[in-house]
C-alpha cells in the first residue's frame, strides 16, 4: 500500500492546503510541507526495504479497476521508478520552500496545484497500466497550467497556454498509440489489457509498429523537449513561478526521458533500431542549438531554459545509443539535471524576490553585496558546464563515452555541446555576479530557509559526483530490459 500512500498524501495534503489557505496564507506552506515530508518517510522506507540493490519490483500494487475492458490500477516500482520518486519528493521539499515568501496571494490554491502535480509525476513513474499510465500524464498537466497562468510573469497566460497545447495535442497521439497497442495485442491473443507486462511481448511488425511508436515518441519528445518541438519550454519557464520552473525543469522534463526508456525502447526495438542514428542526431543537435541559444538570452530564466535543451540533447542521444554506459549516462543525467538546473532556477527565483528583474544586462558585481549567493551561483554554474567532481560530468562523460561506441561523428558534434556549455555558464556568472555593481545594488544575502535549500543540493550534487555507484546500482536491473532493446539497436549494424 505504500505506493497508493504516495500518491494520495500529496492529493489529500493539496486539498487540506487549498481548504484551509481561505482561512491562513501561512498554513498551506506547512500542509504542503508536511506532506511532502511524509512522501520522503515512505521513499526511504522503500530504500531500506531493498531499494538500494534494484533487484526486480521493490514494491506492486494491482487491482482490478474496469476489468471489461482490461484496465487495473497497477502499480510498481523498480530502482530506476524509486530513484525517480524520490527525486520527485525531494524537489517537490525544494519548490515548497523557494516558494515559501514568493507566493502571497491564494497561497492554499497554488500548494493544492502543486502537490497535485507532484502526485500525477509519482502516478507516471509508478503506473504499469498504460491506462492509468495516461491518466497520470495527464492530471500533471492541469495543475501546471494553473500554477504557471496565475502565479507567472507577464506572459504567463501565454506561456501558459502553449505549454497546455503542445503536452495535450502530444498527449493525444500517445492515448490514440496506448488504444492501437491494446487492440493489435488483444487480435493477437484473446486477452485485451493495457498491463505493461504483457504488452511487452507483443508482435509488431511493419508501418503499422512504426506508426504505433511514433504515437508514443512524440509524446515524449514534446516533454523532452527535443528539436523541433521545444518552443513551448522556455516561455514556460521564464514565465512561470520559482516553485514551477523547479518543477517543470527538475520533473516534468525528466517524465519525457523515463518514457524513452520504459516505453519507447522495449516496446518497439525494431522501428527504434531503424530510427536511432536520426534520433542521436536530433540528440546532438540539441545540445549545441540550446547552448547557442543559452549564450544569446539576456532573461536569466530563459537563458536557464535553453540549457535543459542542451543537457536534455544528451539524454536523447544516450537513449538511441544503444549500450550500457550510454544508459547508465542517461539515468545519470536524468538526476544531475533535476538538481543542478532546480538550484539554478531557485537562484533566478532569489535573485528576482530582490531585484524584481530577471534582466542580466541590469546585474553585475552581485558577488560584492552577495558573495554567500554568488558562490553558490559558481557552483551551480560548474555543475552545468560539467565540472569533474560534480553529478553532471560523470552524466555526460557516460553518455558520450557510449554514444562514441555507437557514432563516432555524431559524439563528436555532441562533443561540442562541452564547449558551449563552458561560454554561457562562465557568461552567466561573470554578467550577474562579477564586474563592477554600476547600478548600485544593495541586496540582502541568503537567510536561513534560503541557505538550507541551496545547502542540500549542494550536497546531492557532490555526492552524485564523487560517488554515483549507489545510483547505478539502483537503475542497473531495471535497465535489462531496457538493454534487450539496445542490443537491437546495435544490431543494426549502426
Amino acid at each position: 500500500m505504500i505506493l497508493l500512500w504516495l500518491i494520495l498524501i500529496p492529493l489529500a495534503g493539496g486539498l487540506l492546503a487549498w481548504l484551509l489557505g481561505r482561512r491562513s496564507p501561512t498554513t498551506p506552506r506547512w500542509v504542503a510541507l508536511g506532506a511532502l515530508g511524509l512522501e520522503a518517510a515512505l521513499s526511504l522506507l522503500l530504500w531500506a526495504q531493498g531499494g538500494a540493490a534494484g533487484d526486480g519490483w521493490l514494491a506492486e500494487l494491482r487491482q482490478p479497476w474496469i476489468p471489461q475492458l482490461g484496465v487495473s490500477f497497477f502499480l510498481a516500482l523498480d530502482g530506476l521508478g524509486l530513484l525517480l520518486v524520490t527525486l520527485t519528493v525531494f524537489l517537490g521539499l525544494v519548490a515548497a520552500l523557494a516558494s515559501w515568501e514568493e507566493i502571497r496571494e491564494r497561497a492554499g490554491f497554488f500548494y493544492f496545484n502543486l502537490l497535485w502535480t507532484l502526485a500525477g509525476i509519482v502516478g507516471v513513474f509508478a503506473a504499469l497500466d498504460l491506462f492509468l499510465f495516461y491518466f497520470f500524464w495527464e492530471l500533471m498537466l492541469v495543475p501546471m497550467y494553473f500554477l504557471i497562468a496565475i502565479w507567472g510573469h507577464e506572459r504567463r497566460v501565454y506561456a501558459a497556454m502553449k505549454f497546455f497545447i503542445f503536452t495535450q495535442a502530444s498527449g493525444l497521439l500517445m492515448l490514440l498509440a496506448i488504444l492501437a497497442l491494446y487492440f493489435i495485442h488483444g487480435r493477437a491473443t484473446g486477452e485485451y489489457t493495457f498491463d505493461y507486462t504483457k504488452l511487452l511481448g507483443t508482435a509488431l511488425e511493419g508501418p503499422a509498429a512504426t506508426l504505433i511508436m511514433w504515437g508514443f515518441l512524440v509524446a515524449f519528445l514534446v516533454k523532452l523537449p527535443a528539436l523541433p518541438l521545444h518552443s513551448w519550454l522556455p516561455d514556460a519557464h521564464s514565465q512561470a513561478p520559482t516553485g514551477g520552473s523547479v518543477i517543470l525543469a527538475g520533473l516534468l522534463l525528466k517524465t519525457g526521458a523515463y518514457g524513452l526508456l520504459r516505453f519507447v525502447l522495449p516496446l518497439f526495438p525494431g522501428p527504434a533500431a531503424e530510427l536511432a542514428p536520426a534520433m542521436m542526431l536530433l540528440g546532438a543537435a540539441g545540445v549545441i542549438y540550446g547552448a547557442v541559444l543559452a549564450f544569446g538570452q539576456d532573461d536569466l530564466k530563459r537563458l536557464v531554459a535553453y540549457t535543459s535543451v542542451s543537457h536534455m540533447g544528451f539524454v536523447l542521444l544516450g537513449a538511441f545509443a544503444g549500450n550500457t554506459l550510454a544508459l547508465q549516462g542517461v539515468v545519470m543525467q536524468i538526476v544531475c539535471h533535476g538538481i543542478s538546473t532546480g538550484a539554478l532556477f531557485v537562484i533566478a527565483g532569489m535573485l528576482y524576490e530582490r531585484m524584481h528583474t530577471r534582466d542580466l544586462s541590469r546585474m553585475g558585481g552581485l558577488w560584492q553585496v552577495m558573495p554567500r549567493l554568488g558562490a553558490m551561483t559558481l557552483l551551480f554554474a560548474m555543475a552545468s558546464l560539467g565540472l569533474p567532481g560534480l553529478g553532471n560530468f560523470i552524466a555526460e562523460f557516460l553518455v558520450l563515452m557510449g554514444g562514441y561506441q555507437a557514432n563516432i561523428p555524431i559524439t563528436v558534434i555532441a562533443t561540442l555541446g562541452l564547449i558551449a556549455a563552458t561560454v554561457y555558464s562562465l557568461w552567466l556568472l561573470q554578467r550577474a555576479f562579477l564586474g563592477q555593481n554600476t547600478a548600485s545594488w544593495q541586496l540582502p544575502d541568503l537567510n536561513g530557509r534560503e541557505g538550507v535549500v541551496l545547502a542540500a543540493l549542494v550536497v546531492v550534487i557532490v555526492w552524485l559526483g564523487v560517488a554515483p555507484q549507489p545510483v547505478l546500482n539502483a537503475a542497473a536491473p531495471a535497465l535489462e530490459t531496457v538493454q534487450a532493446a539496445a542490443e537491437a539497436l546495435l544490431a543494426a549494424g549502426r
